[in-house]
């Protein structure tokens, strides 16, 4: 046996130490050659290490543990909406509504309504400071926290909300982990998601919140299954108040409620008692917020990303340059439109005409369905994949694992000042993200035959 084989592990669990700390203390997002270099390494060592069928399950909970501290004391080097986050926190502890104003405001009339005002707005940017904030209250309610523990300090305000994004994943691991047991699927599976360099890189680094909407959503799905489902519309609808994007899996309960009911109108019944606990818990989240002006603000700032924002696009991309060629100009206001109705109907059909309604199905279907929103968006940016990526687990399917690794491409975008896309890496991350579903499809599709 060679020295490798005998200490593979421990070399691993060493290069994938090192290259984190590489990452978290010494990068900058321009650097996208190191960033490649990085991001591949750190792939590679998280590929062979839950290939190797030795190691245990609690030496791998325990590197999922160690990874993330290892960022701790970082900020975050490929993100800036930290410093959004965390004014809206500070403003909501002063007593201010942060769904009624623009940072932009303040600063431009030399009033710091928080403390680090004006560090707090040069660190978002000018483009996040001129729009209405679009974070939902239980996320508010995390920035609120940071605000608490540590009003006066930027950095402090950074640990704590990396403090609550690493307690979510470690909940989304221990409800994930029951979930999996329960549909008979083997445990090493939530190890694709929790020691995946993307998630602990762009959650636990970057800040970003959709592990706790996540822990929310895994947490929904295992009561569900255990037929509890009004404590699973309540946790449900706690995860749409952190992200928005659970809202587009609602109608894909059909089935779930009806069809596994032998009384076709209790089970009609209790899916409309599901939808009116999610949608009363909703509004009773957002109400501490709710005054004149809210639902304009909200509604206009959510409308940004259909028609205004473009970032790593797929089919609206093809669309928008037939858009040039028919009209000589940007149709982003129309194709945005046109692209969430089409993701509409494409949800409709599947909740009627899909077999969902086992918990196997019904996650797979929310996991194309959310798929095929992202396929047709305007903007996809890279932190949006953590929701496909934790669903994938509990299917056969495993393209979003491939994605996660390849949507490192869009970050070329950031090594222009401005911001400036090549789309050669755009076409270049879709196609092998496409191929990779196509034979995946098609495997499905030839194992259904035989």
């Amino acid at each position: 046996m060679s020295f490798f084989e005998k200490h593979r592990n421990k070399l691993l669990i060493l290069t994938s130490t090192i290259l984190y700390v590489f990452f978290a203390y010494d990068l900058e997002k321009t650097s996208f050659n190191k960033l490649l270099f990085l991001w591949f390494s750190l792939f590679g060592c998280f590929y062979l290490l839950l290939k190797n069928k030795s190691i245990s399950i609690p030496y791998l909970v325990g590197l999922v543990i160690l990874f993330r501290f290892i960022f701790l004391f970082s900020t975050p080097n490929l993100s800036q909406d930290f410093y959004r986050f965390i004014w809206d926190g500070r403003m909501i502890l002063e007593g201010i509504n942060p769904y009624l104003s623009f940072p932009k405001t303040f600063i431009k009339q030399s009033i710091q309504p928080i403390h680090d005002a004006y560090q707090l707005y040069k660190g978002m940017g000018e483009l996040n400071a001129s729009h209405y904030t679009n974070y939902p209250p239980i996320n508010q309610l995390c920035f609120l926290v940071a605000a608490l523990f540590a009003g006066k300090s930027i950095f402090g305000s950074i640990i704590v909300l990396r403090v609550i994004i690493i307690t979510a994943d470690i909940g989304i691991l221990y409800f994930g982990t029951k979930l999996l047991k329960r549909l008979d699927l083997p445990i090493k599976n939530i190890f694709w998601y929790a020691l995946n360099p993307f998630i602990i890189i762009e959650m636990t680094g970057n800040l970003h919140f959709e592990p706790v909407m996540i822990f929310f959503l895994i947490w929904s799905l295992y009561m569900l299954h255990k037929q509890q489902w009004i404590w699973a519309a309540i946790l449900l609808a706690c995860s749409v108040s952190v992200k928005l994007i659970p809202l587009l899996f609602l109608p894909l309960y059909y089935q779930w409620f009806v069809k596994n009911n032998q009384n076709w109108f209790r089970g009609f019944l209790k899916l409309h008692l599901f939808y009116i606990i999610v949608i009363s818990t909703l509004l009773l989240l957002f109400l501490p917020f709710y005054t004149q002006g809210f639902l304009e603000n909200y509604s206009n700032s959510l409308g940004l990303w259909f028609r205004d924002f473009e970032f790593n696009a797929s089919f609206y991309y093809v669309f928008r340059e037939i858009g040039y060629l028919f009209r000589g100009y940007n149709e982003i206001a129309i194709l945005g439109k046109l692209t969430a109705v089409i993701t509409i109907i494409f949800l409709i059909i599947v909740t009627f005409f899909r077999n969902n309604n086992s918990m196997t199905q019904l996650i797979t279907v929310s996991l194309f369905g959310l798929c095929f929103y992202y396929f047709m968006s305007t903007t996809v940016h890279p932190w949006y994949l953590a929701t496909p990526l934790v669903l994938s687990i509990f299917t056969k399917y495993r393209f979003p694992m491939v994605w996660t690794l390849i949507i490192i491409f869009s970050y070329q975008a950031y090594i222009h000042i401005p911001t400036k896309e090549n789309l050669w890496w755009v076409s270049l991350e879709y196609s092998i993200l496409y191929g990779f579903l196509l034979f995946e499809l098609r495997k499905t599709s030839n194992k259904i035959t035989l």
